[in-house]
This record gives structure tokens, sequence and C-alpha cells, in this order.
């Protein structure tokens, strides 16, 4: 009866109950840890250097979480949830993430009382399905075409960036790039933010960012004979190579004497002439071609003062049918002039080191570019990060139509109601509301801490202040530490960026909470050598 039974291999670890729940809370209350001090305008910023010595200055949440190469199982789960939010609606990964582990701080409290995780886990689930319900109740429905609203949306997603000083000029750029390239479908507004084509260019200063209504090409005219500016263009997009291509089989040509080379090489540069015919024959003065364009093509499209541009991204090539109403042609026989796109102007500009194609002034365009200047290559990251969460909040709130108010007054007008909520559910559960309530609350201490505030007196004053009839919208100005309505004082934010926040940040709090167990399986040395071999191979 003594003989041990052996289940798990050979140094397999394992850790079960409290233990492995107590790993996993303080392995997640770590990272929630390391971003809560980037929460908010007053937030710092992290430098994250990797093993190549790459160095990357931000606080936006996915980025860092992602730079961080986090290894704990659990803690992986929280870079995952950044990466969702991020995904979903660009914005708000710092409050789900510092949000997950507020609600883990309360469960562990809960824990040692000797409540069962299931019994928090369930409450947890009816304060979140409380709080959506809520917000969607408080919410300000806004005037989609109100650009001064968006404006404003778009600043507050500025405001906790690097970009601070420059953000009036960001939020115009993001509110006008994003109702550029809204679709009305049926009854919903449709936006794809991969139609903003967004390129970064170091030198100059945050303020020389410019938006242009039409694509930008990070590629240079290839002939030192064409134009180098084009106004009123005609634009023949391509889709197939301006070359004599190769037969598909294998063919031998026997050539006895110089003037069949001669021939042949004749023959090559009439079907590239006819090409270069056929295109100018349409009227296109612009040829902006996917593949290569032969030198002697060249040559003839110089000739017939057209300026050309090869080898552009595919995603370029559809920005710009969007924008110029062209369409791309794959066999040049089929070129029509309808199929041209129209632009009034095409031109080669320097830009910091590069030349770069500036395709402007089309009509209605459906793809815009911005492009991002900063004093150094750091800066300039950093600002196109805040740019796109600034772009994502403005289209979300197109989406959702829906608003509410930032700087921590809508957390304590949902903690308020769920405290009340709490009552009326009764039992254990009711600790677990309150518990909730108390995670949201959290968000705001994070806020009130990162501007120098006393949190204790701003909670205690913002409750009191909340429980006045109108006090709904009351959060903390951190710039001079006051409380204000935050609606009048433009602090406003999409629906879906907080719920998505809320969500997230619940789902993983609960996931984690339901894990009593960790087996972890040893790593033979030969597996160790296997994936050594592999990562290098990845990295070759």
């Amino acid at each position: 009866m003594g003989v041990p039974v052996l289940i798990l291999k050979e140094g397999t670890q394992r850790t079960a109950g409290r233990d492995a729940l107590r790993t996993n809370i303080m392995a997640v209350r770590a990272v929630a840890e390391t971003l809560r001090t980037t929460y908010g305008p007053k937030g710092m910023d992290k430098m994250l250097v990797d093993s190549l010595g790459d160095v990357t200055i931000t606080n936006d949440g996915a980025t860092i979480l992602d730079k961080m190469d986090v290894q704990h199982p659990a803690a992986k789960m929280l870079v995952q949830i950044a990466k969702g939010q991020d995904e979903e609606v660009g914005d708000g990964t710092k409050t789900a993430v510092i949000f997950a582990g507020e609600l883990l701080k309360h469960a562990e409290e809960l824990l040692d009382k000797n409540i069962h995780a299931t019994i928090i886990v369930s409450g947890y689930r009816k304060a979140l399905e409380e709080a959506i319900k809520k917000l969607n109740e408080i919410a300000v429905l806004i005037n989609v075409d109100d650009e001064g609203v968006l404006k404003k949306i778009a600043r507050t997603a500025l405001t906790s960036k690097a970009v601070h000083g420059a953000r009036e000029h960001f939020a115009e750029i993001a509110v006008k790039a994003v109702r550029q390239i809204i679709e009305k479908r049926g009854e919903k507004y449709y936006i794809d933010l991969d139609n903003i084509q967004v390129i970064k260019k170091h030198g100059g200063s945050l303020l020389d960012t410019q938006l242009v209504y039409g694509v930008v090409l990070d590629k240079e005219v290839v002939h030192p004979g064409m134009p180098r500016r084009v106004e009123k263009a005609k634009i023949a997009l391509l889709d197939t190579p301006l070359e004599v291509e190769k037969p598909e089989i294998d063919a031998e040509i026997r050539i006895t004497d110089p003037t069949q080379m001669r021939a042949f090489l004749q023959e090559e540069e009439e079907i590239l002439k006819k090409m270069v015919e056929k295109i100018a024959g349409t009227g296109a003065n612009v040829v902006i071609c996917q593949k290569g364009i032969d030198e002697v093509a060249q040559h003839f499209l110089a000739k017939k003062g057209v300026l050309a541009v090869r080898r552009v991204k595919r995603s370029d090539m559809e920005k710009l049918e969007r924008a110029t109403g062209g369409k791309i042609i794959s066999n040049i026989d089929d070129l029509k002039p309808e199929d041209l796109g129209a632009a009034e102007l095409v031109e080669e500009r320097k830009v910091g080191e590069d030349k770069m194609v500036f395709i402007e002034g089309c009509k209605n365009p459906k793809a815009v570019s911005i492009v991002v200047r900063g004093g150094l290559e750091r800066l300039v990251d950093e600002a196109e990060r805040a740019l796109r969460d600034s772009l994502s909040a403005v289209a979300d709130a197109i989406r959702d139509g829906k608003i509410v108010a930032g700087g921590g007054a809508v957390e304590i007008e949902l903690a308020r109601h769920l405290r009340k909520y709490a009552r009326t559910v009764g039992g254990k559960e009711q600790l677990a509301i309150e518990a909730f309530a108390r995670s949201l609350e959290g968000l705001v201490t994070a806020l009130a801490e990162n501007a120098g505030l006393d949190p204790v007196e701003i909670i205690m004053k913002l409750r009191a202040a909340h429980e006045q009839p109108d006090g709904r919208w009351i959060g903390i100005n951190v710039f001079t530490g006051d409380l204000e309505d935050m609606m009048k004082l433009g602090v406003i934010e999409p629906v879906s960026v907080k719920a998505n926040a809320l969500k997230a940040g619940t789902e993983a709090a609960t996931l984690i909470l339901r894990i009593d167990d960790i087996i972890a399986a040893a790593r033979t040395s030969k597996e160790e050598e296997e994936k050594g071999k592999k990562e290098e191979e990845e990295e070759e």
C-alpha cells in the first residue's frame, strides 16, 4: 500500500487551490500596477528596451504590454485583453487592464473572508450586466454631423498622450479624416480606418502634420525625364508590369546573324511602345503601377510627358482606387478612358530625407492620408499611436451615436448605482457587487494619484457631488484639482470604449478567479533545443 502513485511526468510543477489563485492574482496585479502610473492626462510614460536594444517610449497600454514580453500565463491573458480592446474599439486598453487588477485585488479580500470564488464570479457578472444597462441609460445622444462634439471626443483621447501640445491640431485632422471616409449603409454608419493611411516622417514639428485628401506614396518618380508635377491628373492604375514578360516555358532562341538580334530587340521595343501608346491614347498622364516598369517603357512614358511610379503596395493601390475613383486594370488592352482616376494634382515632393509622390485634390475621396511629422523618431511613433487612438474614438462615437463624460464621472455614477443595486440582491453576492463598485472607484483613485491629488478626499467629494440631482457628470479636472461638470468641460468619450473596457476587465478577472489548479509540464532538454532551433529559423 505504501507505493507512491506517479500521475504526472517527472519535473512537472503543480500548484493547487488557494496558492494557485494567489499566484495568478499577484501576476495580474503586477501587470496592472505597471500600467496604473500611465493612466489619465497626468500619467507617466514607460521606456521599453527590447533584446536588440531598440527603444520605445510610450504610455499606450496595448504597446506597453506588447513590448513587455510577459511570461506568466495568467498575465498573458491581460496582454490578450489589451489587444482585443485595441482591435475592437482602439482605445481604453489601460482602463480594461487596471480595472481587471482592481477586481482581483478586491476579490482577494473576499476570498480571505472565506467567500467562494464562484459566488464572487457570479456577483461580478451581475454587477457588469447592471453597469452596462445603467451606462446605456445615462449616455447622451449626439448628432454625428456636429464637428464640435467629435472634436471634443478626439481631444479627450489625445489628452493623456505625448502630443498634448498639438492636440487641437491632431483632433481637427482626426475628425476631418474620419468624416471623409464614412459610408452609410442603410441606417448604420460604416467606417474602415484602414482607408486612412498614416505615413511617418521625422523632421519638422508635430504641428507640421497634415491631412491629404488623397494618397501619399512613399516612392519617387521612376525616370528623370518625367514631369515632377501634373495638374488635372488622369491616373491609370495598373496591376500588370510594363515589361516584356518572359514565357512560362523554357525556350531557346538561336541567333546566327547580328541583324536577327537587332530585329529581336526592336520587336521587344515595339511591344513596349505599343503598351505606352495604348496608355497615352486613353488620355492618362499619370501611371501608378503595382509591378515593374521596363527602362525602355520609362523612356517612352517620359517622351509622352507621363509621370510614372512603380512597385506600389497592393494596399496603396486599393486606397488609390477609392480616392481617385479609378479602376485597377490587370490587362492594358482593357484600359478605357472611364477607368482612369482623377486628381487635381500629382506631385513629387521632398519630405525630410525622402522623395514622396502626393496625389491630392481628389473630388470625393473615400481614402485619405495623414503625414505625421515630429522632431525625433520616437516622438513620431508615439504621435502615430496617439492619432490612431483618436481616430478610433471618433469612429466609435459616430457608430454609437452616444457619449458619456470622462474624468472619473461615469465610474463614480456607476459605483453609486451598483451600491443601491447590491442591497436588492442581498446575500454574499452583495459583497461581490460592492467590490465591483469599489473597483470602479479604483480607476478614479488612479486618476487622482497620477495627478498628485489626495485620492481619499477626491473620492469623498465626488460621492457627495453625485448625490446631488444635477451631479451626474461631475468629475475631476486633473489640471486644477477641482471638481467640474465634465460634459460642459468637453471631456467626453464614446460609450463603446467604456463598455468594452468594463466587459474585458471583468472577463479577465472572472476567468482567473475560476482557476484553482496550475499544472506546468517540465520542458525536456530536447524540447528546449528544438524550441531554440525553431526560434533561430524564424529569425532568419
